[in-house]
């Protein structure tokens, strides 16, 4: 869609939403109320939990991977580049 359509579908829906907000007119007849409403509640207790959560480490170790030789030949070599690791170590069982 070219950019002058758009800007014109976007002039065309602005005015008819400014048309269509001048043709409501809302007049209050009677005010409202909220009901009056009376609410008590006591304070619950949480359940105790015991919990044992594993461990994550996170860190990086070196590894050897092709990558390519920027030039004009797409000629491929060696290099060491850190790579990230990690492990996941779970709770023991009981």
């Amino acid at each position: 869609m070219k950019t002058g359509a758009a800007v014109g579908i976007a002039v065309v829906a602005i005015a008819a939403i400014a048309f269509g907000a001048y043709m409501i007119d809302f007049d209050v007849t009677e005010e409202g109320a909220l009901p009056d409403v009376d609410v008590s509640v006591e304070g619950g207790d949480l359940p105790e939990v015991d919990a044992e959560v594993g461990s994550i480490t996170t860190g990086t170790t070196t590894e050897t991977v092709e990558v390519p030789d920027v030039d004009i030949d797409v000629d491929t070599e060696e290099a060491e580049v850190k790579v990230p690791t990690v492990d996941v170590t779970p709770p023991a069982d009981d």
